[in-house]
């Protein structure tokens, strides 16, 4: 467990840092541009390239990449010969890569009207909407070509157990991000046209692609790897990863498709609706990126090494070991979460053009995102049990039976329930997808539940529930402050944080919920650590 945690510690710790930068993001770009035309048509064409990323460059294209990358550099007996092979794969690779990109996002750019006609049709009922998100959804469509590259060479370094630049990349995004939302702020000026900020934006967007495959070249070429373009060339085993990122892509990427089903029935809701169901995304976000892409990523070349090598019992122990980590701190985010929803976006969000009226609506879409949290969560550790053996085909039935199940519950509740059914409708599918993946892993002989596990995590929901009575006994006292001066509200957060997270650990320890070598090794002193390249 401990080259495990240590790993998801780097990757969390930063991928912490990113989240904290998009929280920023999120809170400027609320107040400047609040919930209406220019956010809406920003909120679709980030939309785009971003799910697109989630979808091929950080889903499909690595879980298919590393497992073969690592094999080929820890598959020959002698290192320099798998270094070798590895070099000539990563080469091959990039060759044939970089061409498909390129071919893809220009055709999708000029494909741009049609694409945002299927996603958002309704935006043609406000004048000038659709034009416009067409045009802001072209000026951001390049990132998704080179956030790709970016995506590959964080493959070549997780491969190598070097986490950090890869999780370090989206903290530039939302850097440059924030300057787009700040320069848009300035040249828009006092009661100027939203679409000014919503344009900075979107050269942001491209801009910030830029910067970051620039910073993980540097940081591949520190790691003395060196990459050479080449005459694209289909080697077998270049096809034989076009083979496996196929079925990736749907398989490893339910919860990124379910955005595109959910922007397509958000987009059909009032003026404002996808704006608040992306920004109460982030605070779903929050946890889940910092847990479940730090525990997908890490285990991913750990749980190959041990297939390949024949280790089954490693193997089982290290998805036991992620999944236990996994509700230890999501169960008691989402209970938090659900619970201080109307703390949180009331504090955090509200002020200039957001109103109290979107907050209390963004909350609700909240409670109904995080009923999903764990699942969420959950299938990141479990998909790996699949892509480290090259299955990417299983993953693709589960994901299209609770995409299924996701559309038809949509179809009921979003005109019942408005934005918040279509956002419970989204949980709901993902604690499907969660529960076969588990059970054909079981069944398959792959990983199963043992009593330890389930014991432990018996435990861990005694100490949820103590922690929810006390928030949930806490929030009408400081009802008041939530929405006060800036100190008020952030005293009033930061107590309701360390009552919550106080209560939840200090009944955790007594029950039993925490193992003493997963608290031994959350808390030993960095400089005791080995390093990760070592």
């Amino acid at each position: 467990m401990s080259s495990l945690v240590k790993s998801v510690g780097t990757i969390g710790g930063l991928t912490m840092v990113s989240r904290i930068f998009g929280f920023v993001r999120d809170m400027l770009l609320a107040r400047v541009l609040g919930a209406g035309l220019a956010a809406d048509a920003f909120q679709l064409a980030f939309t785009l390239p971003n799910t697109f990323r989630r979808l091929f460059a950080e889903g499909a294209f690595s879980v298919a990449f590393v497992p073969m990358y690592s094999r080929a550099l820890h598959g020959a007996e002698d290192p320099e010969d798998g270094e070798e092979a590895a070099a000539k794969f990563a080469d091959d690779v990039l060759s044939v890569f970089l061409w498909v990109l390129l071919a893809f996002s220009g055709v999708m750019m000029i494909a741009m009207p049609g694409i945002v006609w299927l996603l958002a049709r309704d935006f043609q009922d406000v004048p000038g909407k659709f034009e416009f998100a067409v045009f802001l959804s072209r000026v951001t469509f390049p990132y998704l070509a080179l956030v790709s590259l970016v995506a590959m060479l964080s493959g070549l370094l997780n491969a190598r157990s070097r986490f950090a630049p890869g999780a370090f990349a989206p903290v530039l995004l939302n850097i440059v991000l924030i300057g787009g939302i700040v320069t848009g702020w300035w040249l828009r000026g006092p009661g100027g046209d939203d679409r000014i900020v919503a344009e900075a934006l979107a050269v942001a967007v491209s801009f910030a692609g830029v910067v970051q495959l620039a910073y993980l070249w540097w940081a591949v070429r520190r790691a003395g790897l060196r990459l050479h373009w080449r005459f694209p060339t289909f080697t077998p085993e270049v096809k034989r990863l076009g083979l496996l990122i196929l079925p990736a892509t749907f398989g490893a990427g339910i919860y990124q498709i379910s955005q595109f089903v959910d922007t397509f029935f958000a987009t059909s809701l009032p003026q404002g609706s996808l704006t608040l169901l992306k920004l109460a995304d982030r605070l779903n976000q929050l946890p889940l990126g910092i847990v479940g892409i730090a525990l997908g990523t890490a285990i991913l070349p750990m749980l190959s090494r041990h297939i390949h090598s024949g280790d089954a019992a490693e193997a089982q122990r290290l998805q036991g070991n992620a999944f236990e980590i996994a509700t230890l701190l999501t169960l008691p985010a989402a209970a938090a979460l659900a619970i201080c929803a109307p703390a949180f976006t009331a504090a955090f969000f509200v002020g200039g053009k957001f109103t109290a009226a979107d907050g209390v609506i963004m909350a609700q879409i909240v409670m109904a995102l995080v009923a999903g949290l764990p699942a969420y969560v959950i299938v990141k550790i479990l998909n790996p049990g699949f892509f480290a053996r090259e299955d990417t085909r299983t993953p693709v039935w589960t994901a299209l039976a609770s995409l299924i199940v996701n559309i038809a519950i949509n179809l009921y509740v979003v005109e019942r329930y408005g934005i918040v059914g279509l956002a419970a409708a989204t949980a709901v599918s993902a604690s499907i997808n969660c529960l076969l993946l588990y059970i054909i892993l079981h069944r398959r002989g792959w990983f199963h539940f043992t009593a330890r596990l389930a014991g432990r995590i018996a435990r861990q929901l005694v100490a949820v529930a103590a922690m929810a009575a006390l928030l949930w006994w806490l929030m009408p006292m400081m009802a008041p402050y939530y929405a006060g001066s800036v100190i008020e509200r952030i005293w009033s957060l930061a107590a309701l944080c360390a009552a919550g997270g106080g209560a939840f650990f200090a009944v955790a320890f007594l029950v039993g919920a925490l193992d003493k070598d997963l608290v031994r090794m959350l808390t030993r002193r960095r400089g005791k650590q080995a390093e990760l390249q070592e």
